[in-house]
């Protein structure tokens, strides 16, 4: 399975590979105020594909300190119902000992 997920991955980075030296034609991208910025297709596609991901990345960000938040408080709870049923077996363990010494004498 290894050397399937190698192979998969030596296929991915030689097309990319090939894709970007195919597409080695200087592009312009015309910013505000007169701004031009030159570079290779590859490159231009590259850096606005690294952008997109990095603005998908921070926009997760609060979803995922909500679910740690609440997976914290979640354990939290489940912590204070185990003490919970442990207090409570140990008083219905207590309890039962208790009748029983009580039936004895």
């Amino acid at each position: 399975m290894r050397v399937l997920v190698w192979g998969l991955r030596l296929l991915l980075f030689l097309f990319l590979f090939l894709f970007a030296l195919k597409n080695t034609t200087i592009v312009s991208l015309a910013f505000f105020f007169g701004q031009v910025w030159k570079a290779p297709l590859a490159l231009m596609l590259l850096a606005f594909f690294a952008a997109g991901s990095l603005l998908g990345a921070l926009a997760m960000t609060g979803s995922l300190f909500k679910a740690r938040r609440e997976v914290a408080r979640l354990k939290t709870e489940i912590e204070r119902a185990n003490a919970a049923a442990s207090d409570a077996a140990i008083d219905a363990a207590t309890a039962a000992i208790s009748a029983a010494n009580s039936v004895e004498t």
